[in-house]
């Protein structure tokens, strides 16, 4: 389904709101949320707590608003906080670690999407007069944001039981939970167990059109309710925002992650079969689909190429790009995609 005759997939963020979602605004129930009143927003942190495993959730604002609120509910200034090198938090937030949590980032390679527990360990501080204290170990999942790896459950409960043995909280950047879940066929609270904090983002592959929550236990929550207020995440009538969110939590829309996948699986599939290119990720596949040109090619022309056809890709440095699949493409918008991409690559040598 095309939005103006695009296919749009730069993001799964660029989609519209769903039918359900704009009846879901019709009027729903409202109250003031900093004095937590709002009943809407009441049930979406208690619908996200309970799939994620934790006793407790807030609303924010954005995923990035979620993540920096955990940080500074977990840490305390002049920690070091252990940080993938490839995560939204570390490469997409504007330093907001050093600037807004005042914790200093270490960052720690993550091949393909997996966690090195051995590596995590080895950066984790030992007590000394000149060392700043390891305060937080941070997770994302899926991971790479040009790839979207799921991270498996079995690395995650490694990381967790080192995390338990140092002594050190993790906090998950769950963005893109479900469709790890979804991938890996799992329940999203077994992915998410060992995690102080977690957070999802309503906006990307479930589709509302705001709003991320952050849960944990009652306690931690708490603090982080505080720390929101903090940024000026405070919100009043914010049922508007949970109305959509509800929507996006539930079954039907979680269970219709799968056929992004399978869409990103065509779209795969087919590229792997096209000259001059070479597609990733390589692993397990959730909705990402990401592809790199050959030297010989000419990126920009392809981009643009696409671009005057009506097809929206992401420039993700160099010759590289990302597709992402989404509750508003089709089966025939990923078929036009591949001709298309066939076409304009005649053009590029």
């Amino acid at each position: 389904m095309t939005v103006d005759g695009i296919i749009e997939l730069r993001s799964d963020t660029f989609t519209q709101p769903t039918d359900a979602m704009w009846e879901a605004l019709d009027r729903p129930p409202l109250g003031d949320d900093i004095s937590q009143e709002d009943p809407t927003v009441a049930r979406l942190e208690r619908r996200a707590a309970s799939l994620l495993g934790k006793e407790d959730a807030l609303l924010a604002i954005s995923g990035t608003m979620a993540n920096q609120v955990a940080v500074m509910t977990l840490t305390e200034r002049g920690d070091e906080v252990i940080v993938s090198d490839r995560s939204h938090i570390y490469n997409l937030e504007v330093a907001a670690l050093a600037a807004l949590c005042q914790v200093q980032a270490r960052p720690v390679h993550s091949a393909d999407g997996q966690f090195d527990s051995a590596q995590i360990s080895s950066l984790i501080r030992s007590p000394g007069i000149q060392a700043p204290k390891t305060g937080l170990i941070c997770l994302e999942n899926t991971h790479d944001l040009n790839q979207g790896i799921p991270v498996t459950l079995e690395n995650m409960r490694r990381v967790g039981e080192l995390s338990r043995d140092a002594g050190v909280p993790i906090y998950l950047d769950g963005a893109r939970i479900f469709n790890a879940a979804a991938a890996l066929e799992v329940d999203a609270g077994e992915l998410t167990q060992d995690a102080s904090l977690v957070q999802v983002c309503l906006t990307k592959g479930l589709g509302a059109p705001l709003g991320s929550v952050l849960a944990g236990t009652q306690e931690t929550i708490g603090r982080a309710r505080h720390m929101k207020q903090r940024l000026g995440g405070g919100m009043r009538q914010a049922g508007i925002i949970a109305a959509p969110g509800l929507v996006a939590l539930g079954d039907e829309r979680i269970a219709a992650l799968r056929e992004d996948h399978r869409r990103a699986r065509v779209l795969r599939a087919a590229l792997r079969e096209v000259e001059g290119l070479d597609v990733y990720p390589r692993a397990t596949l959730t909705n990402i689909v990401k592809i790199q040109l050959d030297a010989a090619l000419d990126a920009g022309r392809f981009h643009s190429g696409l671009k005057r056809r009506g097809i929206r890709i992401k420039p993700v440095g160099g010759a590289a790009f990302r597709m992402v699949t989404h509750h508003q493409v089709s089966d025939e918008d990923i078929s036009v995609t591949v001709c298309a991409i066939r076409e304009v690559l005649t053009t590029c040598g």
